[in-house]
């Protein structure tokens, strides 16, 4: 999946920051105008996918699901290539001699596919109604580093200048030398002034600048399909090589292997438990098996009897050393996964094996009882650990697997809580109803060990699933973030991770390799850094 990242542009202080054009992700010339170029194909391109869970709004969207729909229909102001690059996009320039103000300076002539021009005020009205507290984005932790941004700030970040019609400036609470880096995630991608007038019907139908389309008003088909087509007006680098994009949404990952097999779908993005050990026999040349910045790990539900306080603390690391990850790896994945040794990626620059603390995620049998035991001594143990999962992602094996681990080692009763849909699941994360643990994970939105802290476990983050809160961790946070140096910036993510192995806000249980692999009717397949296929390159047969 995902191969190394390079942080190009960092900025460090006193230092012009400004990001040249760079070419396409393949190394070769630099592509535009439209989906007319020479070698494109005209063939629909199938892949599996998940139903959104909310309407697709760019800085509501937190999930696979909607992201993959709307990283194809949006363009922001950098964009990431297969090894996690940075690219200009629409911005024609940042810079920022201090690493806490910044000009951006867009391309001239760009626009929305109704013909909203995609200029400043677009980037900019878009970031206030995600930072906005009345509209409870669940990606308003993003632009928390601009000034003006709280928890409960309802009026226009104070940090955000329009310029003119193609400037804008973004003052920073303090430097953060790899803001930059961040803008290619989609909670910064631009809206069209359309969207304002009706924001919930936009996001069943939302109007986009990047290389596709939505192919009419009956497009999204839920719990059904999406139906994309190229956009004939983008004039970016990721030209469309093919005449559409047609994204299937399955019950289980099993259903879309079969399909790809039987050449009913062109591209999976995930192989099922049941085909890891022979898909690569079974696919040959056409399977993926590559690294990827994803990070899966389980959270227990916040409130839980059992998981507060001292006795939580005990129950929590018990657990850990109960989970033989080695083993689950090698039986359920077919090595196909890696156990974890921290809360990030090893395809991350700055990652770590030996952050202090990590020692408890070995497997240690008799360690697990010994904390269970002290946990008890604090208050008896009662009920079934549970752990919540969807069925339409192929986790059935790897689950049953966990909790016969725990159950075996701790010898409580432990057991899978199966949800038919991710949607269902992450509602009744979001809602906090969920009862028990559920699992959770992490795909990268940008190449950076922050982007695997700061929006999981920092206070009021909006994928803080665990509702966790530490003033120490969210102290370590910020000194990375002001540090320019990005080694320096890495040292305190790391001590922020000790504080994490303590309190154990999640369980880590292993990285991932994306898996995937596609038909003979497709070529020029390639899966990027962040394990999802750059379907713009590919070619129908």
């Amino acid at each position: 999946m995902k191969l190394r990242h390079s942080a190009t542009i960092a900025a460090t202080a006193s230092v012009l920051l400004a990001l040249g054009a760079c070419s396409s992700s393949d190394g070769g010339d630099s592509k535009s105008g439209g989906s007319g170029d020479a070698g494109a194909s005209t063939g629909i391109v199938s892949v599996n996918g998940t139903e959104p869970q909310n309407p697709l709004i760019p800085t509501n969207t937190n999930e696979v699901g909607g992201g993959l729909i709307l990283d194809l229909i949006f363009e922001g102001l950098v964009y990431y290539d297969a090894d996690g690059k940075d690219h200009l996009a629409v911005a024609e320039s940042i810079e920022s001699d201090d690493a806490q103000n910044y000009t951006i300076k867009l391309k001239e002539g760009l626009e929305f596919t109704n013909g909203d021009p995609v200029d400043a005020a677009s980037f900019v009205d878009a970031w206030n109604y995600g930072a906005n507290a009345d509209n409870a984005q669940l990606s308003a932790y993003f632009f928390e580093p601009i000034e003006g941004y709280s928890e409960e700030n309802t009026e226009p970040l104070s940090g955000l200048e329009i310029v003119d019609d193609t400037t804008f400036t973004v003052k920073l609470k303090q430097p953060e030398g790899d803001f930059p880096l961040r803008l290619g995630y989609s909670a910064f991608y631009p809206l069209p002034k359309s969207a304002w007038d009706d924001i919930e019907a936009f996001g069943q139908n939302p109007v986009g600048n990047g290389p596709y389309k939505f192919k009419d008003d009956n497009a999204w088909e839920h719990n059904v399909k999406f139906e994309l087509v190229p956009n004939e007006d983008y004039a970016g680098e990721r030209t469309p090589q093919n005449g559409g994009v047609e994204v299937k949404i399955y019950d289980s990952q099993d259903a879309a292997y079969n399909d790809l097999l039987a050449n009913n779908l062109d591209i999976i993005t995930a192989i099922p438990d049941s085909a890891l050990s022979k898909f690569e026999d079974e696919l040959g040349d056409r399977a993926i098996n590559q690294p990827a910045a994803i990070f899966q790990s389980f959270t227990i539900a916040p409130g839980q009897e059992h998981f507060e306080g001292e006795e939580g603390e005990l129950r929590r690391a018990a657990i850990s050393h109960a989970i033989n990850r080695e083993e689950i790896t090698q039986v359920i994945f077919s090595g196909t996964r890696t156990p974890a040794a921290d809360f990030t990626s090893p395809v991350i620059a700055g990652w770590s094996d030996s952050v202090p603390g990590s020692d408890v995620l070995q497997y240690d049998e008799a360690k697990a009882k010994e904390l269970w035991a002290q946990a008890d001594e604090i208050n008896p143990w009662s009920g079934t650990f549970t752990l919540a999962y969807n069925s339409d992602g192929g986790h059935q094996s790897w689950v049953e697997a966990v909790a016969n681990s725990i159950k075996n080692t701790l010898g409580i009763e432990a057991e899978g809580n199966p949800y038919a849909k991710f949607s269902e699941l992450r509602t009744d994360v979001t809602d906090r109803t969920i009862e028990g643990a559920f699992r959770t994970g992490w795909q990268a939105d940008y190449p950076g060990l922050f982007n695997f802290l700061g929006p999981l476990y920092g206070t009021g983050a909006g994928s803080n699933d665990s509702d966790y809160s530490s003033d120490e961790f969210d102290n370590l946070l910020k000194q990375g973030s002001t540090e320019t140096d990005v080694e320096k910036a890495n040292e305190y993510f790391q001590q922020a991770q000790e504080v994490l192995f303590k309190d154990l806000p999640s369980i880590p249980l292993w990285y991932s390799n994306v898996t995937g692999g596609y038909a003979d009717t497709v070529d020029n397949v390639k899966f990027g850094w962040n394990s999802v296929p750059l379907l713009y390159e590919v070619t129908k047969n």
